[in-house]
């Protein structure tokens, strides 16, 4: 089904109308239908404009409904979700979320689905019931709002061949591209044990791209540890880190409790638990993963990860907060900023969602605000400062 020609007038309507958010909601069940509409529908600034139970009904209703947003299952009969949302970011951009069981074959299709443009997902609670249906509803809600506000990047990003053909979610940098890193002498803890530096990321709604954007330029001689904290839940982080192990020239890994940091390599936060460094003297500093600590709103938490490597690495840690819903991040960076470590924000036009990094850049935490597209740059000049700091120090003690 083909609908190029109702493109324009699509996006005229969308200009046109109020601040209600128009949700078409796509599922195959029935049962799964209803329930998100019965939620939907209970905010004021949501109107559901349609259900659909298949991929030809939603490309209809597309056409016909207008949508701010789109939440699309992933699996279903004929058309399956990833079928539909090919088309509808190649013919008609816009938000879309979808909406997936929690197991690990179904993240590896949600981070295909990433791939081909939609700006987020959200896991299924199934076991047959309404009441746990309905848990995933603020986080549904929050997805929503969100994916809305970010409509007009979402067609600026895909609406044209040239800009679609440049989405590559995954794609490779060639290792002839890749900056020239260099050995950085840091803080005690980090020189003792190898580990130059140490580089935290955190992330939310569109992370998984933006992270691989930036690691993909880094060679597999690098000297520092990075930790990426992407708000994700479990059965989704170990693909995301063995996509990007694939993609990267570093080695990138779910990180599982009592890993030692190590030069090169990448951790990735495991989802639905937190992550913290501990270290003590003269011992290696170890990757620390609990469940514990529910009273923070995210798990794995920015916050949590970041002041712990605060504490241990000093002015050695570079922080970075990219795209992202709330304002997670915000304490880690500060904490940060205090040890006199780097502090690198994603500039609010490259964002999805401009939640976490503008919390960062209100609160004064920023040491710097630039476009994802130069983010790994930033890194690196960080880094050569870090070197020209620690060797100024040394001479200064051997004076």
């Amino acid at each position: 089904m083909h609908f190029v020609n109702d493109t324009m007038k699509f996006m005229e309507d969308r200009g046109m109308r109020s601040a209600t958010i128009r949700v078409l909601v796509v599922d195959d069940s029935t049962f799964i239908r209803h329930a998100i509409a019965r939620m939907l529908s209970k905010y004021p600034d949501i109107e559901v404009v349609g259900q659909a139970r298949n991929g030809e009904d939603a490309l209809a209703m597309v056409r016909e409904c207008s949508p701010d947003v789109m939440t699309l299952d992933i699996e279903m009969p004929g058309m399956n979700g990833l079928d539909v949302l090919d088309i509808i970011m190649r013919e008609c951009p816009m938000p879309v979320i979808m909406v997936s069981s929690l197991t690990e074959d179904s993240a590896k299709e949600t981070f295909r689905a990433l791939e081909l443009g939609a700006v987020d997902f959200i896991s299924k609670q199934l076991d047959g019931s309404l009441l746990t249906i309905t848990k995933i509803e603020t986080h549904l809600i929050e997805k929503i709002r969100a994916a809305a506000s970010s409509r007009e990047k979402i067609a600026g990003l895909l609406g044209t061949e040239t800009s679609r053909q440049n989405h590559k979610y995954f794609s490779t940098v060639p290792p002839e591209t890749r900056v020239a890193w260099p050995r950085a002498r840091g803080h005690q803890h980090a020189a003792a044990h190898g580990v130059d530096a140490l580089v935290v990321i955190g992330s939310s709604t569109g992370g998984p791209k933006a992270i691989q954007e930036i690691l993909a330029q880094w060679p597999s001689a690098f000297s520092c540890s990075v930790l990426v904290i992407q708000h994700m839940p479990k059965f989704f982080t170990k693909p995301f880190a063995a996509r990007l192990h694939e993609q990267c020239a570093l080695a990138v890994c779910e990180a599982n409790d009592g890993d030692c940091l190590e030069a090169g390599r990448v951790f990735v936060a495991p989802g639905g638990r937190h992550l913290r460094l501990e270290s003590h003297v003269g011992q290696k500093v170890l990757i620390r993963i609990s469940s514990d600590l529910t009273h923070l709103p995210y798990r794995p938490s920015v916050n949590l990860a970041m002041e712990s490597a605060a504490n241990i690495f000093g002015d050695s840690v570079i922080g970075v907060v990219l795209t992202g819903m709330g304002n997670d991040g915000e304490l880690g960076m500060a904490a940060i900023k205090t040890a006199g470590g780097r502090t690198l924000v994603q500039d609010e036009a490259s964002c999805i969602v401009y939640g976490m990094p503008k919390a960062v850049v209100a609160a004064g935490h920023a040491d710097v605000v630039v476009p994802l597209s130069r983010m790994h740059e930033e890194i690196h000049k960080c880094l050569v400062r870090l070197i020209e700091h620690q060797s100024a120090r040394s001479l200064e003690v051997c004076g």
